[in-house]
């Protein structure tokens, strides 16, 4: 026979602290530390252990006993079930101050080195509908809350179209409005689910992996122009084109209506064929009169507003004179690169992602730019001495890695070129910190500019400036 699993304890009357990482907040109850999800510092609460391990336990907010005083009213209805903007309960000014706080906590612990004090954080003007870019899965078998399942109602009509559960590949949430975006994807994603229902086309199956409706992306710029990107589980002529036409008539305004028949297991788009039903397979953005071309496999800052703020201070760290060779690493569609050419004699990007750079020169020729050049492959492998000895050893650098910063082999390289410069824009502050410790060797830190890109979440951008010692 097993043994029979301990029951958590119930805590009473705790004092959430502070916040903590992952969007959670911190408690200590003796000599245990608690992490708890949506709470707010300052709040008295009763919170049920859920999982206890030797220095920490992570609980949930049985009963609110007090809330904090600087609690606010989230907006979302599925707040706390969705999990995507975890900090709806606090006021955005105290948001900017905690991801101000992050940065400087990285700064501190992480790197060990010196540092100037951090300019005030750049909040964002939108705090609701910054999303440019959503992407929506419509499934048979929508996931229901434990209050739900508690009432002991009948739930026959399961079919949904929302966002995953964290950390659950099979389970959705039904989302009847999200407010990250324009209220235009709200009501293009409704309406293909209603379609959906009223024709009897099969939602997909997560487990089974199968099913007709699969996945929605949409995408809206700044401009206006609107790309819709339908993905379907089943190759099924007929309803593809009966459901577009109904779509594009009820939306004249997509510049962009896609589609993508999918068929393999796992979502992603980036190896499957886009078909055009209606417009341009591409929708456009614009910066500074410069034009950006955006598809459905481009990677392009979700925030529109802030993306054109976070490349201004990165242009202003680089302190251009118009003189200047500047390798753009992980330049990605080469959104930077084409901000800076303007300023600098010749800018040259390196992306691992191939199609990557062939958006990257479009957007070069597009904008009549003729000093970039562009180079695709893994940046260890590319940026190499002997690179560097044929393209020239270059005045300023930009790096913007993923979140897991830059491989120990590429600092190198860095470090052996000896840029004059180099500014570092990071999504993950923690890994920007380790590498700043590496580039330490030859480089002081001159200005740090965090940038918030995402109200609502924890997640927060940073900006660093280095000059060579």
């Amino acid at each position: 026979m097993g043994r029979k699993r301990k029951e958590l304890p119930l805590l009473n009357g705790v004092e959430i602290l502070d916040v903590a990482a992952e969007g959670n907040s911190i408690a200590r109850v003796e000599e245990m530390v608690v992490f708890i999800p949506f709470g707010a510092p300052g709040d008295v609460a009763d919170i049920k252990i859920d999982r206890k391990k030797r220095n920490y336990a992570e609980g949930h907010i049985e009963n609110l006993v007090n809330p904090s005083p600087i609690r606010v009213e989230p907006r979302c209805e599925h707040f706390t079930f969705c999990g995507g903007c975890r900090w709806q309960h606090l006021p955005y000014e105290f948001q900017l101050k905690c991801k101000q706080k992050q940065v400087e906590d990285a700064l501190e612990r992480i790197a060990k080195i010196p540092y100037p004090a951090l300019q005030p954080i750049i909040g964002s003007e939108n705090i609701w509908e910054y999303r440019n870019k959503m992407e929506y899965t419509f499934s048979n078998k929508k996931w229901l809350t434990f209050d739900q399942l508690r009432s002991g109602e009948e739930f026959p009509e399961r079919r949904a179209a929302g966002f995953h559960i964290s950390g659950a590949f099979d389970k959705v949430l039904d989302i009847n409005r999200c407010h990250l975006q324009d209220n235009f994807g709200n009501s293009l994603r409704l309406f293909i689910k209603n379609f959906g229902i009223q024709h009897g086309y099969s939602f997909y199956d997560l487990r089974e992996q199968h099913g007709f409706l699969r996945t929605l992306m949409i995408r809206i710029s700044s401009i206006g122009e609107i790309m819709a990107v339908m993905v379907f589980g089943e190759d099924d002529s007929p309803k593809i084109t009966t459901l577009l036409e109904s779509v594009s008539n009820e939306f004249p305004e997509i510049t962009s209506l896609l589609y993508v028949v999918n068929t393999k297991v796992n979502d992603t788009i980036s190896d499957q064929t886009i078909n055009i039903f209606k417009g341009r397979e591409y929708i456009e953005e614009e910066m500074e009169g410069l034009k950006f071309r955006i598809g459905p496999k481009s990677f392009y800052q979700t925030n529109s507003l802030q993306a054109y703020r976070l490349y201004s201070v990165a242009r202003d760290f680089a302190k251009l004179t118009g003189d200047e060779l500047v390798y753009d690493l992980y330049t990605g569609t080469g959104t930077i690169a084409c901000f800076i050419a303007p300023k600098v004699q010749r800018v040259i990007g390196i992306e691992y992602v191939p199609e990557a750079i062939e958006d990257a020169k479009i957007n070069a020729e597009v904008n009549r730019l003729d000093n970039t050049e562009f180079y695709a492959g893994d940046m260890k492998n590319v940026l190499t001495s002997d690179f560097i000895a044929e393209h020239g050893r270059p005045d300023v650098m930009i790096v913007d890695p993923p979140r897991a910063g830059m491989h120990e082999d590429v600092v190198n390289v860095i470090l052996d070129a000896a840029p004059k410069r180099i500014v570092y824009v990071s999504c993950n502050p923690a890994t920007q910190a380790r590498d700043l410790a590496l580039l330490d060797e030859k480089y002081e830190i001159e200005a740090v500019q965090p940038v918030d890109m995402f109200p609502h979440t924890q997640h927060v951008e940073n900006v660093v400036s280095l000059r060579l010692k």
